[in-house]
């Protein structure tokens, strides 16, 4: 008696090989884990009866700009990344790869070098860790090193940093198109925390659970001490006492603040998952459960989504700055308002919002799958 996947027979005698095709999946242990369950499923004689102790996973699509299309009820990125139904699931990554690939392919008709190295060499693995990052905080030096990790072996070392800054251009700008609201959200929450870094506070706000968030990045300073060996820089300690450092301040907002979404989401499936007495454990966007709570675990993981972003995030922070640090002022030393003080005003401008009917999520199939 025989399994069989692809064309492959596992057996399901105590053979550690099999072929050992499972070894080519993207998780070699989980899909063995589960070739060894569904043998002991089929060994017990009724397999609809058997108790499985195997997690089932189901996660999130491109989590951070799930919550990003929530936050500017973005129907058109909404779509995207599986917020609304769809007769199959959206893959944002092969999304962004087939727009990159689209602009290269002009590119390389019209006889740019660069792009015309890089025909074939264009997929979904090359770009999806930048992505799945850029909602995060990834930088364009950062997206750069990603891709060009991704990229080594199949471009020549001399091409490979020209290569490289391409495509993460092009990742950027295809991002900018299809998830216009994402970037606005994320202006303005990187806008704010440079008013209130300026302003000499750190930036800070409470989560829809109530937990208080306050960002830890300071300016570190060096001090000189000399000993008859030798003369020595050190950094001195972090201080919150310290000056905040602006440009760390304004980098984290927008990663730290989806972070905060995202683990109140994850909190509030936890608690009603317990109330609903299933098993529960996740890690980030990866919920899991046993298979027989599969379906209570995805209801309740859609309802607090839905419940969550129902709450009206943005003005909520808005108005918390407003009342925290709207009597402060800051010099702006941007070049258009060289030492002009101004007074720290969050609602100007705000992200634009869209009219996504939020309880699609409810019947996503692939919301979490």
């Amino acid at each position: 008696c025989v399994l069989t996947q692809r064309g492959h027979h596992v057996p399901l005698s105590n053979d550690s090989t099999g072929g050992r095709w499972w070894q080519t999946g993207d998780d070699p242990w989980q899909v063995l884990a589960c070739c060894m369950e569904l043998t002991s499923a089929v060994r017990s004689g009724d397999p609809p009866s058997f108790i499985s102790h195997l997690p089932v996973h189901q996660d999130g699509s491109c989590n951070g700009l799930q919550h990003y299309a929530a936050l500017g009820r973005d129907w058109l990125g909404a779509k995207q990344v599986n917020l609304v139904p769809g007769d199959r699931p959206q893959d944002p990554y092969a999304g962004v790869a087939a727009m990159v690939e689209e602009q290269r392919a002009k590119d390389a008709a019209e006889g740019h070098e660069i792009a015309i190295n890089l025909e074939g060499k264009i997929s979904r693995k090359v770009v999806k860790q930048t992505v799945m990052t850029v909602v995060y905080g990834v930088t364009w030096v950062g997206g750069r090193l990603q891709i060009a990790k991704q990229l080594r072996g199949s471009i020549p070392d001399d091409q490979l940093w020209d290569c490289s800054a391409y495509v993460v251009g092009e990742v950027f700008r295809a991002l900018r198109q299809s998830f216009a609201k994402a970037r606005g959200i994320q202006d303005w929450l990187s806008a704010s925390a440079r008013k209130v870094s300026l302003a000499q506070r750190p930036m800070e706000w409470v989560t829809p659970l109530g937990l208080p968030v306050v960002q830890p990045y300071h300016k570190m300073y060096q001090k000189s001490v000399s000993t008859q060996l030798q003369g020595l820089n050190m950094r001195v300690a972090w201080n919150p006492s310290y000056p905040p450092d602006t440009r760390k301040q304004k980098n984290a907002m927008p990663p730290n603040f989806v972070h905060s979404l995202d683990s109140t989401h994850m909190m509030l499936t936890a608690l009603h998952a317990h109330r609903a007495g299933i098993s529960f454990v996740a890690v980030h966007d990866s919920y899991w459960t046993h298979a027989c709570f599969v379906d209570t675990m995805n209801r309740i993981c859609r309802e607090q989504f839905v419940t969550l972003h129902n709450e009206p995030i943005l003005s909520d922070l808005a108005q918390f700055l407003e009342h925290k640090f709207g009597d402060l002022t800051y010099r702006d030393n941007s070049l258009e308002k060289r030492k002009r003080i101004q007074k720290c005003i969050f609602r100007d401008p705000f992200p634009t919002i869209g009219d996504l009917d939020l309880n699609q999520v409810l019947d996503s199939t692939y919301f979490f799958s």
